[in-house]
Formats: C-alpha cells, structure tokens, sequence
C-alpha cells in the first residue's frame, strides 16, 4: 500500500527567508498538495545563540506572504532534543552505535599524524569494538557504527544514482558528551517521527544523505524518497549573493512583486512542464513533478520575473489586486489608500492592470485616479500646457457638460476639437494628459475621462486653462 504523501521545509531561524528556501518550500508544498498530501514545517533551531523568535516569525510571514500554508502547528527542533537523545541509546542498545571516550585530544593527533603522512584517513575510534569491562567512569559521546567496507547508495529522484564508498565515511557522533544531538541524528529522527515520506531539500545536503541513511537503516526505519535539487544562482551563474540583488523573500514583497507571479516564477525556476511558463497555482499543483526538475543550478532573471508578474497581475480579480495592493503599501510604509481611492482604484483597474509589472508600476500609473485638485504637474506637464493649448481645453469644457459620458462620445467630441484647431488628435492628447495626470505617461485620456467623471474631468480642465 502506497503511503500518503508528507513533505517538509525545515528551514534555521538564524535569519530572513532565503528566495532559496522559499523555492524549497514551494517545492514541497506543491508536491504535497498536488497529491492530497500533507505539508509540514519544522524549525531547526538548535543553534540557541543566533536561533530568534523575531527570525521564525519572518520565516513564517514570508511563507504566508507566498501563500503557503501548512499543516498542524510549526515543530520546534531543540525542544525534541530528549527524544533525539532517547534514539541515539536505543542504537546503543541494538548495536548499532558504540560508546566513545576519546578525547578531542586524542582525535586532534590522530588527524595530525594522518595529515603527516600525506594522506586522508577517517577518525577510527578505538572504542568500536571494546569490551564495555574496559570503559572508563568519564564522559562519552555515542558514535553511529558504520559499515566499513561496501557502498551507501542514494537513489535520488533529481541527482540520480549516487553512490559513497563506507570507507570513507567515519562513525559519526550522533549524541556528543554533554547529551546534546547532532544535527545529522535530529534531522532523521524528526523526518522519522513527522512521516516524511519525501525529503526535497537543496543539493548542498546531497552528502548528507549517505550518512543520514545509516540512521534509518540502523533504527530499522524506512528511507523516505531523496530528492536535492540544485541550489540559485545569480545571472553570472555564481551563487546568489546580495550583489545580484534581493535575496530575502520579504525584499521582494517591498519591491511590489504579486505573490502569485512571484510563486509562478519559483516554481518554473529549475522546474519545466514542457512549454509551459505562465500558470495559476491550481495548474502548478497538477503538473508539479519531481521529474521535471533540472539538475543544473537555475538562474535568477529579473527581466523574466516582471514578465511573469505582470501577467500575473493583469489575470488577477480587481477586488483580490486592491487587497494585495493594500498589504504592499502597509508593508512597505507608504500611506494608506483612502476609501475615495480605493474606490478610483477598482473603477481604473480595467485600464491599469494590463500595463503594470509591479505594484509600484501600477499606483504610478494610477496617479490621475489617486490624487486630488490641485493636480501636481511635472515639467513635461507644464511644457505641455501653453498658451495655445490652454484656449483649446477652455473651449472644450462646455461641450462636455450635457456630453454623454460614454467612450464613443467622448472620442467624437475631442476628434473635432482637435480637428477645429488644425492638430491631430495626438496634439490634443499631450495637454489633456497634463490636464488630467499631470504628466505624460497615462492610460489613455478616454479611459481617465470615464475613470473620474465628468465633473472631475472638467474641474481638471478648468484648472489647467486658468
């Protein structure tokens, strides 16, 4: 009988959220949730001094941000420390673990005679084999009995068949001799306990698998399905650091990307389904699999990022954008919207969404429907607004006052104005942006005109004519 699906992120609370681990995370949870499966999360917080609330909290709010939940409440990895303790003397107790009482000392001049010799030799400690009649009254540290001879096969799901010579891995510690676990132990006893049946992590844990499988195996468990996949890199192909720009997840929140494109982006980072590059969340959860996933390191491209998101907020419903919009000016500092914006803003989405890559993008866009008279010009603006121009929009307002206000209309109305000035439409448009916007890049003068009504658009033009 095949077993549920269970994936997990487990990320260190000792800084931000990586976009990394924010791709990881979305990895899992896509897996989990395309297969009715569950998503868990543990936070590896054994490092107590870098180890804060304030970081898990920023972890949390990053994954929520992109829209990833999780089941159950989140694990705290050092307040299992007991059980891990408890596992490491039931190795003990089936053979599979030793106790160890050499000293840092004695490790220190075994490796200073080895490198002596020019070569590499793993720590063989003396105590593997002793009869416990001989073992002193001092502390010890329990060391994980390894196989010495053979291979450790990892049959993983992206890297392939990779395989470790015994040889050359040592008996890792497992439990130190102040009774603290490693992290190689607690990691295994935790995936054990929680049922994680697909350990999709980074290719920087690759090498960690080997060992880790002598764990399950020396407890009797089952080996859940490896899966590393290879880690970002920035566009020069180096590993992502922060001179190729943002790298915590919340970075790009500020900088206005829509969670949903940002998510769409991740997902195809490293990830194909043959053509496919813009997709909803529900789309990705179907196709998501782990053989669609590269084995070279993914690229960051920024351009492709924008392109992504502003299909992504061209598709979104008005009233879901005006949400996100709202939480990205709270976020990032900027005044709240009023409800007379707000509600300019679900009027001019239609001609706003099409045109906008990020959030920032759009409310500049939306300056003509979010500011109020006097409208502030920049210098284009007031170039545009000379003497001559000024008397055509003064001639213009009484015509619109009994005008239907609809598009058509209004389009019959300009055209002759500007063809009883002897200019082309274009002409007209720049002073009736400046008019309207207060500057050259707009929607189109229609649209605003429909946006903020007919006493809006003739207050604005009065303005500008005096």
């Amino acid at each position: 009988m095949t077993r549920p699906v269970v994936t997990r992120f487990a990320p260190s609370p000792t800084g931000q959220l990586h976009i990394g681990g924010g791709r990881t995370a979305l990895f899992n949870w896509l897996y989990a949730r395309g297969r009715g499966g569950k998503f868990l999360l543990r936070i590896e917080d054994t490092d107590r001094e870098r180890s804060t609330p304030e970081n898990t909290d920023a972890i949390l709010r990053g994954l929520r941000w992109l829209g990833l939940d999780w089941d159950g409440e989140p694990i705290s990895q050092f307040e299992r420390r007991d059980r891990h303790a408890q596992v490491a003397h039931d190795m003990l107790a089936r053979g599979t673990a030793y106790k160890c009482f050499s000293t840092p000392e004695e490790i220190a001049a075994f490796r200073a005679e080895a490198e002596a010799r020019g070569s590499y030799a793993v720590f063989q400690s003396p105590w593997r084999d002793a009869d416990p009649a001989t073992h002193p009254d001092r502390p010890f540290a329990i060391r994980m009995k390894a196989p010495r001879s053979g291979e450790t096969v990892i049959d993983d799901a992206v890297q392939g068949v990779v395989t470790f010579r015994n040889d050359q891995l040592d008996d890792m510690i497992v439990l130190r001799s102040d009774n603290t676990p490693t992290y190689m132990l607690a990691v295994v006893v935790d995936d054990h306990d929680m049922g994680v049946t697909h350990v999709i992590r980074g290719d920087d844990h690759l090498n960690n698998a080997a060992r880790q499988t002598m764990v399950y195996q020396a407890m009797g468990w089952q080996v859940p399905v490896w899966a590393h996949i290879p880690l970002i890199h920035g566009p020069d192909g180096k590993k992502l650091s922060k001179r190729h720009g943002a790298t915590g997840v919340f970075e790009y929140q500020l900088m206005g990307y829509p969670a949903a494109g940002v998510r769409n982006y991740l997902t195809r980072l490293g990830w194909a389904h043959g053509d496919a590059e813009i997709f909803t969340t529900e789309q990705a959860m179907k196709m998501f699999d782990l053989s669609g996933i590269g084995r070279a390191p993914a690229r960051l491209d920024f351009k492709k990022l924008e392109n992504i998101c502003g299909h992504h907020i061209a598709m979104m419903e008005d009233a879901a954008l005006l949400q996100e919009l709202t939480a990205f000016l709270a976020v990032s500092g900027r005044p709240a919207l009023t409800k007379a914006q707000s509600d300019g803003l679900l009027r001019a989405m239609y001609c706003l969404k099409e045109r906008a890559k990020t959030f920032p993008e759009l409310l500049d866009k939306a300056r003509f429907v979010l500011e109020s008279r006097p409208i502030s010009r920049d210098a284009a603006a007031e170039a545009a607004l000379d003497t001559v121009s000024r008397g055509i929009l003064k001639s213009l307002t009484p015509q619109l006052h009994n005008a239907t206000w609809d598009k058509e209309t209004l389009e019959t109305i300009l055209n002759d104005a500007a063809a009883a000035a002897g200019i082309g439409f274009g002409k007209l448009a720049q002073p009736l942006r400046a008019a309207l916007a207060g500057r050259m890049a707009s929607p189109s003068v229609f649209d605003m005109m429909l946006v903020i009504g007919r006493e809006e658009t003739i207050a604005r033009l009065d303005e500008a004519a005096a």
